[in-house]
């Protein structure tokens, strides 16, 4: 498993774009399994990653976030809880 971290969250905000979250984040952050769904006001965001804080800093840079849930996918695959 080469990105440890399953990282999903929720941005609420004004003009946000599906495309431009998008890119920033393949651009900037190392991972995988990116998908950005919403509209302009909501932002549903879920990615792999060995950096989560640095996909919540950004996030947070946009709007506000919540229902952020971290989890460490190594662990699960253990059977441990993530």
């Amino acid at each position: 498993m080469e990105y440890k971290f399953d990282t999903q969250l929720l941005i609420e905000g004004e003009n946000l774009s599906e495309d431009d979250i998008h890119d920033w984040i393949v651009a900037n952050i190392p991972g995988d399994c990116l998908l950005v769904v919403g509209d302009e006001t909501v932002i549903k965001l879920h990615f792999h990653t060995n950096v989560p804080w640095k996909v919540l800093e950004y996030c947070a840079s946009l709007g506000e976030i919540h229902d952020v849930v971290v989890e460490n996918m190594m662990l699960q695959a253990q059977g441990l809880k993530g």
